[in-house]
């Protein structure tokens, strides 16, 4: 089937706009999961741990470790998308949006409410940013990197790093625990779907 001219550039508003709701969302499922307070993403934390120590937001703190990792891109030779300059930039301003109007869970029910939500949001973001197709995230990045420079299976790398950055976090005093190991194991299966829904498929 011959591709239709114009295809391209009348799907990128739909394209940018996907983009940019699917970061801001991601941070607000960040924002519910911590206030869970049963247990975040690895990578999150890590960002929870380091703010006990430092004088700094969690969210400022994100951008500053998402601009580590993509440091860690030069010597793997990974490239830059400006989606993930963007992810880099905006999820952790939109995670302290989120600080301000989530509470913090009290009882059992409201955590697993509040992180039930939270995996939810996230994994729908990520089927947006990703499936708008300007580049991955910066974490995304150096497990697809590692796995390409190593010539090692993909999960094995992503557990690798994930399980090393967690124990930083864990050590540094971030919260580790059920919603740790939920997320591991449904965060997979909920971004394949939500994939499914927002991929943008484009032609030519």
């Amino acid at each position: 089937m011959s591709a239709t001219p114009g295809t391209g550039k009348r799907l990128l508003p739909r394209r940018i706009i996907q983009l940019l709701v699917g970061l801001f969302l991601y941070g607000i499922g960040i924002a519910f999961m911590v206030r869970a307070g049963i247990g975040a993403a690895p990578w999150d934390v890590l960002s929870q741990g380091i703010s006990l120590h430092v004088p700094l937001s969690f969210g400022l703190i994100t951008v500053i470790v998402s601009g580590l990792v993509l440091l860690l891109w030069i010597p793997i030779r990974q490239r830059l998308g400006i989606g993930t300059v963007l992810n880099a930039l905006l999820i952790g301003p939109s995670a302290d949006v989120g600080f301000l109007v989530i509470p913090h869970g009290v009882h059992l029910w409201q955590q697993i409410v509040l992180f039930a939500v939270g995996l939810v949001v996230l994994s729908a973001a990520t089927g947006l940013y990703i499936g708008a197709d300007f580049g991955p995230g910066p974490r995304d990045g150096l497990m697809t990197g590692l796995h390409r420079r190593l010539n090692r299976p993909i999960w094995i790398v992503r557990t690798a790093i994930e399980l090393v950055v967690v124990l930083v976090g864990w050590g540094l005093g971030g919260t580790v625990g059920i919603g740790t190991l939920a997320f591991a194991l449904l965060v997979g299966p909920l971004c394949q779907y939500f994939l499914r829904i927002f991929a943008i498929r484009q032609r030519g």
